[in-house]
């Protein structure tokens, strides 16, 4: 029988892995990377039955999860962040297609909430990502925030969405909109992009645009305006602070 492994990458994610854990027990092992939790979460993993590693540093979040693939023994692996729950349906699914050897690499489907609400518009349904493929066959990129998974070879596409709890009220919002924003940054600066204010302020416009009119965010009615704005001061901040770090660094 085909061997699956789920990888999870956590940090004080206490509220969070007991769910994530539980709803990958249809695969063959689950390994938790940990980067130094003080909330007990590599205790409450293991009690679930998952495999855990604390690492003494977060190298970002690519380098993290190729860690994690390295530590997986089945022939495919799935990764999933500690926000993230696989349903029964799709873990049918995923069953499914490992036994098909056509394919190194599937992309999956995700449903996100936000302020307590699953979107259905706005780009985020179906917001398709890479996450299950054959182990040997493909790697995380070694960005420090939006990594993505490379797959060599033929890919398919599921049907099944993964469940994604990302912001469950305002204050989570606010929290992972600073903390992105500083970690893009890094990643457009390591990429030789440039900010400006000018650019900041284009794009964050831009990025209303996209998901209101374009993404049909209004289509949600009063949650699809929060959404276009908070995806508005996302990009906004991103681009200033990707322009103020690169004044420091030059001395400006």
């Amino acid at each position: 029988m085909t061997r699956l492994s789920v990888v999870i990458v956590a940090k004080n994610e206490a509220a969070n892995i007991v769910d994530c854990v539980r709803s990958c027990q249809f695969a063959d092992e689950v390994i938790v990377v940990d980067s130094g939790s003080t909330d007990g979460t590599p205790e409450l993993a293991r009690a679930e039955g998952a495999r855990v590693t604390v690492t003494p540093d977060w190298p970002g979040y690519g380098p993290q999860n190729n860690r994690g693939i390295a530590l997986a023994t089945g022939d495919w692996f799935f990764s999933l962040d500690a926000d993230e729950r696989i349903s029964p349906a799709l873990a049918a699914e995923i069953r499914a297609a490992i036994a098909d050897s056509r394919f190194n690499g599937f992309r999956v489907p995700r449903s996100s909430m936000y302020c307590g609400r699953f979107m259905k518009h706005g780009g985020w349904t179906p917001d398709y990502t890479w996450r299950l493929a054959r182990r040997g066959m493909a790697r995380f990129t070694e960005h420090y925030l939006h990594a993505h998974l490379q797959v060599q070879g033929a890919t398919g596409t599921l049907k099944q969405p993964i469940i994604h709890y990302s912001f469950r009220d305002l204050e989570s919002v606010l929290e992972k909109l600073n903390r992105y924003s500083s970690a893009n940054a890094r990643d457009m600066t390591a990429a030789g992009r440039s900010g400006s204010l000018g650019r900041a302020v284009t794009h964050g416009l831009w990025a209303f645009i996209r998901t209101y009119v374009l993404q049909l965010g209004f289509l949600d009615g009063r949650w699809g305006f929060m959404l276009a704005v908070s995806n508005a001061e996302g990009t906004y901040y991103r681009y200033l602070k990707l322009w103020l770090l690169q004044g420091r660094e030059s001395g400006r």
